[in-house]
């Protein structure tokens, strides 16, 4: 089942988010990882808000260990993130 993912970073900048999407050879508006559905990101009043949909939490967890976890670090994110798991009903994908 498909399950959203919203990640809270306080003190976590758009800079920042940009520099760990560039580790992770990932282009704005292009395709994401496999088994990512859908990302956004917004800056907050406190941080950065992440809301991901994923094919299955496990994938995610796979990439967030993988990926998220140590290249936030390496950008000089401030802390973890709080998170958030949705089952999600629905979603729709660009259409042709």
């Amino acid at each position: 089942m498909a399950v959203a993912v919203q990640m809270d970073f306080s003190g976590a900048t758009l800079d920042q988010y940009d520099e760990v999407v560039k580790k992770m050879g990932l282009t704005p508006r292009g395709p994401g990882a496999p088994g990512g559905i859908s990302h956004w990101v917004a800056k907050t009043d406190d941080g950065l808000r992440i809301v991901d949909v994923w094919e299955t939490k496990e994938q995610f967890e796979r990439f967030a260990q993988e990926q998220i976890v140590p290249y936030a670090r390496e950008a000089g994110f401030p802390g973890e993130p709080e998170l958030r798991f949705y089952e999600v009903h629905n979603y729709f994908t660009e259409g042709s």
